[in-house]
């Protein structure tokens, strides 16, 4: 009876270390992807900052728009004005 009740302690100390093995693989794991991820944002937040600066003009272009637009009304102006049509 004596080896019987120590053979389930041995069974149960080694189920212990395996789920704690387990659960120190899946930490590890998810640590792992965390950095991963950290990583990629790093990255992203750099992407998004370039694309801003080389978007920035972009709220600006009605008022290009705008301006071509007088250009242009000025130019057949004065092509009216010089040619009589």
């Amino acid at each position: 009876m004596l080896i019987v009740d120590t053979t389930a302690w041995y069974v149960g100390l080694a189920l212990g270390v395996v789920v704690v093995v387990v659960a120190v693989v899946i930490v590890v794991t998810i640590i792992l992807l965390a950095a991963r991820i950290d990583g990629q944002a790093g990255a992203a937040v750099g992407a998004v900052d370039a694309i801003r600066g080389q978007t920035d003009a972009l709220g600006r272009i009605g008022r290009v728009n705008e301006s071509g637009s007088r250009i242009l009304h000025a130019a057949r102006a004065i092509r009216k004005a010089a040619v009589g049509k």
